[in-house]
């Protein structure tokens, strides 16, 4: 997931209340939707899912099979047109008698498909889990086979250097107010009237759809990033269907954070986390040759991005595909020997390791679709530029590394014009809801800690495990053994740590990566 919360820095800067901007065609979920829901489970249940041989496009090993689950495109007309999902699944390796039945997992986006996450079952991490549990993954509606959406012409999509201003000018502005508006009428005229119906609250009706046709009583769920926040509106919806549930990396779920609030509130984190990069790269001067303090190695990046506005390496890689490949390492210290290496080496001479680093997208631009059109139609957004200007230029001053390039990639949602749903108050009485299992890292920017304090203050009885001083997005069945032991104990026994009424548990942070250039080790980014 890119684009989404957080908090921190913001707290003196004055945002524009959401109430403010509230449309009129914002939509309340009619009863008819529910009972909807209930017919599709129930026919889902009788149909049940076909495994065979995945399709050769979703590029999975023999071990994996696939198959299909329909779902209303409508839950307000379950009789009228049904879509299929991708599902795919690797069965319990353990004996009949311990198997626990399926996990189902949604690592976020929105967009992001889990077609490979029974690939999970190889890897230590997961031994025990797959040993006890089929693994599910799944695209979500409108993601990859699933009845994509579409906004935009492959073709149309830019692929030469692009810029990447930190403060831009009006004139820049106005290109991408451009852009926006021709981004979100694409999104309804290649996509039609079956637009409105891509958003969260639908995404986890097919989530309680793709439990009965599992064969399942109750729902074992595993969500990271956006896909905590459809997994708390399915614990919302519907609890008693819950049997363990995980929320890794979780968005705040709080109705006015969604999604303009969080937006925002999530560059001053990414600021933060990329201050954490330079600091290590500044410890490793003498590997990388970078600077022996964050300012310093914060100058060579913006020599970096002056060159490559004068003369974009390969002819290709310009400011903006610079941008792209540094904010990886706010979302994982995977990447933050690459990043680093590559940056030295182009200082160096050598533009070849950066220009490998940004190489030819194989996103056809359905991921960015799927996240547009479910963000744009899940909550009301500000319509008026003035809005987003003003708020986004004071905070560029505080958080200037992702404030712009974020707001301009959800300006699209300013110039929507499907029907907004209202988002959902997610929140649990005591005893109605099975103990669920939040995992959370301190310094993560993408989705930052206050998401998951205010998560687990909606559900109650939920247990937090936080990695602290930690910055990854995304921690469960990575690289820290503690929090992967939460993780096993949880999924296996239902145990979760702490007492109440307020569960919680924490784990020191995993170690910093060591520095190694890119003569001696390629990367290896996580696997999850």
């Amino acid at each position: 997931m890119r684009s989404l919360v957080l908090f921190g820095a913001v707290g003196a800067l004055v945002l524009s209340s959401p109430a403010a901007f509230t449309p009129a065609r914002a939509l309340d979920a009619p009863p008819a939707e529910a009972h909807g829901t209930l017919l599709a489970a129930r026919r889902a249940a009788a149909e049940g899912i076909r495994f065979t041989s995945c399709p050769a496009e979703e590029k999975l090993p023999p071990s994996v099979q696939c198959g299909t689950v329909r779902v209303p495109l409508d839950y307000g007309d379950p009789d009228g047109s049904r879509i299929g999902l991708t599902v795919s699944r690797v069965k319990a390796s353990g004996p009949a008698a311990d198997r626990q039945g399926a996990l189902v997992y949604n690592p976020g986006g929105p967009g992001a498909s889990s077609t490979y996450f029974p690939l999970m079952a190889d890897l230590p991490a997961w031994k025990r889990i797959s040993a006890a549990y089929d693994l599910v993954g799944y695209a979500p509606r409108g993601v990859g086979r699933s009845a994509p959406v579409s906004c935009q012409d492959p073709a149309d999509r830019a692929t030469g250097p692009t810029p990447a201003p930190t403060h831009p000018s009006e004139v820049f502005k106005r290109e991408r107010i451009a852009r926006a508006k021709t981004y979100a009428q694409g999104c309804a005229t290649r996509t039609g009237t079956a637009l409105r119906h891509y958003h969260s609250l639908n995404n986890a009706r097919d989530l309680e759809v793709l439990r009965a046709a599992l064969g399942e009583t109750k729902l074992t769920y595993m969500g990271a990033s956006y896909g905590t926040y459809f997994g708390a509106l399915y614990a919302t919806l519907f609890p008693h269907r819950v049997r363990r549930m995980v929320f890794d990396a979780p968005v705040n779920p709080a109705p006015r954070q969604i999604w303009y609030v969080n937006n925002l509130d999530q560059s001053p984190a990414f600021e933060r986390r990329w201050a954490d990069f330079r600091t290590w790269a500044a410890k490793h001067h003498k590997v990388y040759g970078l600077g022996t303090t964050a300012r310093e190695v914060q100058e060579s990046y913006e020599k970096v991005r002056a060159e490559l506005a004068a003369r974009p390496a390969g002819g290709k890689v310009g400011p903006g595909q610079l941008h792209a490949a540094l904010l990886q390492v706010a979302y994982h210290d995977g990447f933050w020997r690459s990043r680093a290496a590559a940056l030295s080496r182009y200082l160096k001479g050598d533009p070849k390791p950066l220009i490998a680093l940004t190489g030819p997208s194989t996103d056809d631009g359905n991921g960015l679709a799927v996240y547009t059109a479910v963000e744009c139609n899940d909550a009301p957004w500000p319509e008026d530029f003035a809005v987003w200007d003003r708020d986004n230029t004071r905070l560029a001053k505080l958080a200037p590394f992702e404030t712009w390039d974020n707001a301009w990639m959800n300006l699209p949602c300013a110039y929507w014009k499907a029907p907004r749903q209202k988002p959902l108050d997610v929140r649990t009485g005591r005893g109605v809801l099975p103990p669920v299992l939040i995992l959370a890292a301190e310094r993560d920017a993408a989705t930052p800690y206050e998401g998951a304090l205010e998560l687990q203050r909606r559900l109650s009885g939920s247990a937090l495990v936080t990695e602290r001083d930690a910055g990854t997005h995304g921690i469960g069945g990575g690289a820290n053994a503690c929090v992967n032991g939460y993780l096993e104990t949880y999924l296996l026994t239902g145990a979760v740590p702490g007492r109440t009424p307020v569960r919680r548990a924490s784990c020191a942070p995993h170690p910093e990566p060591d520095p190694v250039s890119l003569e001696r080790r390629a990367e290896t980014p996580p696997a999850v």
